[in-house]
């Protein structure tokens, strides 16, 4: 493939005071991650996106409704709830959870959907296709295809399929069309070179509507963009129940939006940042999916971010218990993030994020996606360990209902987990 932007150039230390005045570049680079690998044929539609883009978020009207649906139909904004219970078994510390698992469809993915549905119709597209892992974004997709009447198709690696089936019906009933992938690993990564081919066979009537910070410019910005209610409605509230900004924010990193959009709250204050990465059964090749951790400089799905690869350089394979964090790359902005050290990266076992799972379920009455079980688990770990009480901020991406027959069938109900 080659690239339409040319090679970025570093900068000076980052300040944050006007970050996203200046990040990305025009071109797309987040420091030296991101840009445009596209085949030519898609380098005048990455262009038409983009210039559709930024006509429409400095649009009353787009603004306007984008915040009306948001109240009036995804119920935002979602609060920020003190998990008093856990943090009391746990010791000193506190913990905080986002509840965007209370957002309309069940996880933060419904915020950057309902917008790319609304850039959909101003671009008079009559379908939208997008990938997806755990199902959320897929169902966030079929959902705002039905608010806006919009064909739909998603196309979903065939493990997934099996793995996520709730969340496949409810595409359905939406009346979407679920398309399984049947090569290569036939889960998240599969799906996106899917989506990618059939993209460029038409993409005159149908957009690409990306499910987290990923691809070809301007998709991570802008997937960036539509997330960032999170960290702002986030930070208000903390501060308002606790005058206090937390010691630590964190949040699981797969793709990486649910990531960024509560990161971008912080990133000017204080205080530290932490993405945690799906380390799965361990550090073996092809038992995980911590890219920043283990994963070196690599192209894929148009575009540069760290990568895991195998010997030949190609996207290694990748394993999570979260069907929704295996993917061998991650979001151009987290590897300029890690490599300002703005932002730390952590790893969680699968077996750490299940035990979360259920601590959480038993403790505070909320079942958390396996996703989002990995941020609850980094918390747990930091409650356990820290000589010093601190205030922890998580942001609990999505629900768990998708994830309950396959915990049940591999993990049981939880007895030795919590105890």
């Amino acid at each position: 493939m080659s690239s339409s932007s040319a090679e970025p150039t570093t900068g000076n230390q980052i300040t944050y005071a006007d970050y996203f005045r200046r990040t990305p570049t025009k071109d797309g680079w987040f420091g030296k991650y991101g840009g445009i690998f596209v085949p030519p044929e898609l380098a005048s539609v990455m262009e038409e996106v983009r210039l559709a883009y930024e006509t429409i978020s400095r649009s009353h009207e787009f603004i306007s409704e984008l915040r009306r649906i948001r109240k009036h139909f995804q119920g935002r904004p979602t609060p920020v709830y003190h998990a008093a219970r856990l943090s009391r078994h746990l010791g000193r510390s506190q913990i905080y959870l986002k509840r965007e698992d209370l957002n309309h469809t069940g996880a933060h993915k419904i915020n950057h959907c309902m917008a790319e549905g609304l850039l959909a119709k101003f671009m008079g597209k009559k379908k939208i296709i997008a990938e997806t892992g755990a199902g959320q974004h897929g169902v966030a997709l079929a959902t705002a295809a039905a608010y806006f009447g919009l064909e739909c198709d998603i196309y979903m690696g065939e493990v997934d399929v099996a793995k996520q089936a709730p969340n496949v019906a409810r595409m359905k009933i939406l009346g979407t069309r679920v398309i399984p992938v049947t090569f290569g690993q036939r889960t998240l990564k599969e799906a996106v070179d899917a989506c990618l081919m059939a993209y460029m066979q038409d993409s005159v009537n149908q957009i690409y509507c990306i499910g987290s910070v990923v691809g070809p410019h301007p998709f991570p910005m802008m997937v960036r963009d539509f997330q960032r209610v999170v960290g702002i409605e986030a930070r208000e509230q903390i501060l308002e129940m606790t005058g206090n900004l937390p010691d630590v924010v964190t949040a699981c990193v797969g793709g990486g939006s649910n990531a960024m959009g509560m990161f971008s709250g912080f990133l000017a204050d204080p205080c530290e940042i932490h993405g945690v990465e799906p380390l799965g059964k361990g550090p073996n090749p092809g038992e995980h999916s911590a890219t920043m951790t283990y994963g070196k400089e690599g192209v894929i799905h148009g575009f540069r971010c760290y990568l895991l690869q195998n010997d030949k350089g190609e996207p290694a394979e990748v394993h999570s218990v979260a069907s929704g964090l295996d993917y061998p790359g991650v979001g151009p902005e987290h590897c300029h993030l890690l490599d300002s050290r703005r932002v730390q990266y952590k790893t969680a076992t699968d077996e750490e994020a299940v035990e979360a799972f259920f601590m959480l379920s038993r403790m505070e009455g909320i079942i958390p996606a396996l996703e989002s079980s990995h941020g609850v688990a980094h918390a747990i770990r930091l409650a356990r360990t820290s000589k010093e009480p601190l205030s922890i901020l998580v942001n609990l991406s999505g629900r768990g209902d998708k994830d309950m027959d396959y915990v049940i069938e591999h993990y049981g109900t939880g007895e030795r987990y919590v105890k």
